[in-house]
């Protein structure tokens, strides 16, 4: 049935595109911008198509030619973000959480959540059942996902009530006022009970700065069963709470973080025998065969030998939905050509981006906004200059580890970096693209363990100033013309007389022949391309440092 769906649905833009002849001009029905020199989705006007086909710097897209099915764009619930929107009054909260998720604002149809603690909360060290040795899981509780903040502790606390459940409450609210089904939530341990774990602890330290050998440990084999009961407990917790969890990760970062933070171990091997034998015939068994199980969950350079061997293994294939990546082996590296191998050898499983983010915030970058012979501390905060600037850097900048090549890890721009590897993903097979906290304060936190990064909107928790960085609108366009249902489609780039990196696209087609193209300028210069589609082609102009969503109706 699905490959009679897919013909039809071809046989359509085929018949679609007969139409797009020099007897029947296109105009691009809407063009938006966000840019370095102030644009926030903003209109730019209109231009009409002209038959034949475009010479010089040309993108041209294959409507017929139909790739994946997208899963959605957005961020992610955690702690933090909860803690910090804690100090809102609830008009305040709820004018940001509408920006986030309504229909007018960002609309994020696809979303994360942690399961238990991780770096991005308050205090950490806990999970569900800390019982020790409750096999059983009597004592199993979500609680601490509800508890609230008291202001007793927290004095500059306005709702003592909301914590990370009530803001997934509230923004499903929204979605329902909307008539809408578009949040998809994919949830992740960072870890299971400590108690379950060889090592006995959440997380296991490194004894100092120049030695990175610590460890989240790994579960005991005795445990290995009653931690898949674990996961699926808490997907019957939340269903209870009237949330339902769209896909399941089993654990956050497999290969661990050097005992930084909360995390557990597993290879590639041991989390496919987890799979085969314990989670995927327990989400069955639970009524959750439904719930899309995304193995993996950590950066893209590992990435093949885990679809190998998972996607490989005709006893653990069928419970997987797919793969789940994050972006920290790179400041600028997609590593298309791994999904296009990955998709080639099996092109029944998705790729999702599940987690990226500005990590190693006030990192300094000699010359950069945080230089401070340039700059103050902390003026990534209300400052556009520093997210459409090479300012930023990562965890691995000018390292001397063993095993971590510094090249990989320049200093970069972050928008570029949140729009290029968006663009060049959708591009190359992946289904759907989630950052990791969609608020933080103005440092980029709270974070138990000092890990303070960038989001998408930062909160100074003493004036209540609320700072939509130019990452949130960057953001807010792509999950505003790509949304869950649209179908990727092949288009190449004739980059004539530009660099590789100056010039990105992708581009999206919905049910009702909505062509959107999304276009990166990296260059601190307008750039001219044209846009060809079957015999037409219209000449358009992406501005300086730029982000450009250019909407064709077919």
């Amino acid at each position: 049935m699905k490959k009679i769906a897919k013909a039809l649905f071809v046989t359509l833009m085929v018949g679609a595109m007969s139409s797009c002849h020099s007897d029947s001009k296109m105009m691009t029905t809407e063009i938006l911008i966000t840019s370095e020199s102030g644009d926030k989705i903003a209109q730019q006007e209109n231009v009409p198509f002209k038959a034949g086909t475009a010479n010089g710097t040309v993108i041209r897209v294959e409507p017929t030619m139909i790739k994946q099915t997208i899963d959605g764009i957005g961020s992610s619930f955690t702690e933090s973000s909860a803690f910090v929107l804690a100090h809102l009054d609830p008009a305040k909260r709820q004018e940001v959480m509408e920006k986030i998720y309504g229909e007018s604002g960002a609309n994020f149809s696809l979303t994360r959540t942690h399961i238990g603690a991780c770096d991005f909360c308050v205090e950490g060290k806990y999970s569900y059942l800390d019982k020790v040795g409750d096999t059983k899981l009597e004592n199993f509780t979500i609680a601490p996902d509800k508890a609230g903040f008291k202001r007793e502790k927290h004095p500059g606390i306005v709702d003592e009530t909301y914590d990370l459940l009530p803001m997934i409450k509230e923004a499903l609210a929204i979605k329902a006022r909307q008539n809408s089904k578009d949040l998809r939530i994919v949830a992740s341990a960072w870890t299971a009970p400590a108690w379950m774990k060889d090592i006995e602890e959440w997380f296991i330290p490194g004894s100092d700065a120049n030695n990175w050998q610590g460890t989240g440990g790994s579960l005991k084999p005795q445990y290995v069963p009653v931690y898949a009961e674990y996961l699926v407990k808490y997907l019957d917790a939340y269903k209870a709470e009237g949330v339902p969890i769209w896909g399941l990760t089993p654990v956050n970062e497999p290969h661990g973080n050097n005992g930084q933070w909360e995390s557990m171990h597993f290879s590639a091997e041991s989390q496919n025998e987890f799979v085969k034998k314990y989670l995927g015939p327990g989400l069955k068994a639970g009524g959750y065969g439904d719930v899309k199980l995304l193995v993996y969950d950590q950066n893209r350079d590992d990435l093949e030998h885990w679809t190998d061997t998972m996607f490989g293994d005709p006893e653990s294939a069928p419970f997987i939905y797919g793969v789940a990546v994050h972006w920290y082996s790179s400041t600028f590296k997609v590593y298309e050509e791994t999904f296009d191998r990955i998709n080639q050898k099996f092109p029944n499983f998705g790729i999702i981006h599940t987690e990226g983010c500005i990590d190693d915030l006030g990192k300094p970058a000699p010359g950069g906004v945080t230089d401070p012979e340039r700059f103050q501390e902390s003026d990534w905060f209300d400052n556009d200059e520093f997210w459409w600037n090479p300012n930023a850097t990562d965890w691995a900048y000018s390292v001397t580890w063993a095993g971590v090549n510094p090249d990989d890890h320049p200093i970069y721009t972050p928008v570029h970096r949140y729009a290029r590897n968006i663009i060049v993903s959708l591009d190359h097979w992946m289904k759907g693209w989630i950052d990791w906290n969609i608020v933080l304060d103005h440092n980029g936190g709270p974070n138990h363990v000092g890990n303070f990064c960038g989001a998408p909107i930062m909160i100074d928790t003493e004036s209540k100033n609320v700072y939509y960085t130019p990452i949130f609108y960057v953001l807010a366009q792509f999950s505003k013309t790509i949304r869950p249902g649209d179908k990727a489609v092949q288009m190449y780039t004739q980059l004539e007389g530009l660099g590789s990196d100056d010039l990105h696209a992708c581009a999206t087609l919905n049910d009702e022949n909505l062509l959107s193209v999304q276009v990166l300028n990296t260059t601190k210069r307008p750039i001219q391309y044209n846009l060809q589609i079957a015999d037409q082609h219209a000449g358009i102009t992406i501005k300086a440092n730029s982000v450009q969503t250019v909407r064709v109706q077919l």
